[in-house]
């Protein structure tokens, strides 16, 4: 479920004039998500827990994404279940592709959707700021599922600055997880003799023999917008996520220092430079749609891929060529490295406690601990295993000791029947709980033989789950949009996107991606580079500290 998440920036001091104004000729409108005034609670007993299942519920649900549009609630298997049985009713509110305005807009006009689900940080801080958000302090005990799984670590490092906790973690984690890495197609490194694939030389004069016998074959896919390339970062240091070239930042004692100017930094976009003008990667790389990314890995005519979430594609690659010739498909190796490297210290990705995203509940809410009392079942195990796997009967029956789902032999045998339920249910996704969702996955799969293996799942235990960093002490570094330090942000964004694209496609030396490097680093400094930097870092040492505090 891997996304482009990129914080939005909003126009706040605008926007919130005018909901103050509106809030103000509408009086005690009913639902203001000002939260000057909030309807009485009209689902939840007195004292109590609110059941679901009992009474209705129906909420409005905004994700606020240009990429997300909701599925309809009870079309599929999953949430037809959940409407029929707990009485759960989700309507959906569209971002209609640009979710920015349709944020303002909502906010102007003083009616904002019961729950949004959207990126942590400064836009969460603002409606929290303006008192538009619910706080969740007093339904943690009441209803456990979030405090049991989560962790008090994580939910602290969630909480706002005046203690209280607003926001829902979605697939927030306490052990590793995540897919980032190397997939190398099979038939070909065997029908080359299966050479070491272990440095960055290795990879070279392997690619070079891809080039040599295959013409139809890309060497190298590196993805939609050559991000694959800073997944190859890690293969330059030890402890080094591609998450620092994302922030633009580099740890360096106790500073955050100009990735421009770091050597590994250097190193990598120098050794792609040589990739790209020697044809060993894709060239199209920068232009490319993700749908033609896929199309090249399910039809093999891609060597090595190189992702965030290589395994997506690589498992359906790999079930359609295997079964055209038992011979073909797709494996992982062990994330590549420099010579002299630990290869225990190479992490291509990274993981972070607090997962991706979170859901908020507005003071539009009627019900605010209904909602929560749905999205705390929604975390917890009986919510999980209908959301993933659907509805008891189907693909599981029954739970273990662990309440752990029975999976039924059609979950091995109907793989086809068993995956389209659970693709039609990923952008139901809001609350997942790593830890159940892939503890249920891993006891099964041991059960199984190598072949009956699901391919994803296996390469997680075998590789990627050992190769991903924790970077939870780099979460929330980026300022809001309409500060100083935001806007110096997007400049350099600018600056970063720009130079990385020009240094790897546009060069015909190391000498000259140096010179790229240097500009970019100048050109940044002027806009403010230094002033950013100190901003990140006094967040990453906060973070620090909430992180000793448990």
């Amino acid at each position: 479920m891997k996304r482009g998440k990129r914080a939005l920036l909003s126009i706040w001091s605008v926007t919130l004039v005018m909901v103050m104004i509106l809030a103000g000729c509408s009086g005690s409108k009913e639902g203001s998500s000002t939260g000057e005034e909030t309807s009485e609670p009209t689902g939840t007993p007195e004292s109590g827990e609110f059941v679901l299942g009992e009474q209705p519920l129906e909420f409005s649900f905004y994700g606020h994404y240009d990429w997300y549009t909701m599925p309809e609630w009870g079309g599929d298997q999953a949430t037809k279940w959940i409407q029929e049985n707990k009485k759960v009713n989700v309507v959906p509110i569209s971002s209609g592709g640009n979710a920015k305005n349709k944020l303002n807009t909502m906010i102007v006009s003083g009616e904002l959707p019961d729950v949004i689900w959207m990126e942590r940080g400064a836009d969460v801080e603002k409606l929290r700021a303006e008192g538009m958000l619910v706080p969740f302090d007093d339904y943690l005990d009441k209803y456990p599922n979030l405090k049991k799984w989560a962790g008090d670590s994580t939910i602290d490092m969630l909480r706002s600055p005046d203690g209280k906790l607003y926001q829902f973690p979605n697939w927030y984690t306490t052990q590793p997880n995540g897919n980032a890495g190397y997939l190398v197609n099979k038939k070909i490194y065997n029908e080359l003799g299966a050479p070491p694939l272990e440095t960055p030389e290795d990879l070279y004069e392997y690619l070079k023999l891809v080039k040599a016998n295959y013409p139809d074959v890309v060497p190298l896919e590196v993805g939609q917008s050559a991000a694959g390339v800073d997944i190859m970062v890690s293969a330059f240091a030890e402890n080094r996520p591609y998450l620092f070239n994302s922030m633009i930042a580099v740890p360096q004692g106790d500073q955050l220092v100009s990735l421009f100017t770091d050597p590994v930094y250097r190193e990598l976009l120098q050794y792609m430079s040589r990739m790209y003008r020697e044809r060993l990667m894709s060239q199209d790389t920068f232009t490319q749609k993700i749908e033609q990314v896929e199309q090249k890995i399910i039809t093999g005519k891609v060597a090595v891929y190189v992702a965030s979430s290589p395994t997506e594609f690589g498992s359906k690659g790999n079930s359609i060529l295997s079964a055209e010739d038992p011979d073909a498909g797709y494996i992982m190796i062990w994330p590549v490295h420099k010579e002299g490297l630990d290869r225990n210290k190479i992490f291509p990705g990274d993981y972070k406690q607090l997962g991706w995203n979170v859901s908020v509940i507005t003071k539009s809410a009627k019900d605010p601990e209904a909602v929560f009392a749905f999205l705390d079942w929604f975390t917890g195990p009986e919510g999980q295993r209908v959301i993933m796997w659907g509805p008891e009967g189907l693909y599981w029956d029954g739970t273990d000791e662990e309440d752990m789902p029975l999976f039924t032999d059609k979950f091995v045998n109907d793989p086809q029947g068993r995956d389209e339920l659970m693709n039609s249910t990923v952008n139901f996704q809001w609350n997942g709980n790593t830890v159940y969702v892939d503890n249920s996955k891993m006891k099964f799969e041991s059960t199984l033989s190598p072949e009956q293996r699901n391919f994803e799942t296996y390469w997680q235990s075998e590789i990627t789950w050992k190769t991903q960093m924790n970077t939870t002490e780099f979460v929330n570094l980026d300022p809001a949009g309409d500060s100083e330090e935001g806007i110096i942000a997007q400049r350099v964004f600018e600056i970063y996107e720009k130079a990385r694209a020009t240094a790897i496609s546009m060069t015909a030396s190391d000498e000259e991606v140096i010179a790229i490097l240097d500009k970019a680093e100048e050109d940044a400094q002027k806009a403010g580079y230094s002033k950013l930097l100190e901003y990140k870092t006094a967040r990453w040492k906060e973070n620090i500290e909430k992180m000793k505090q448990n």
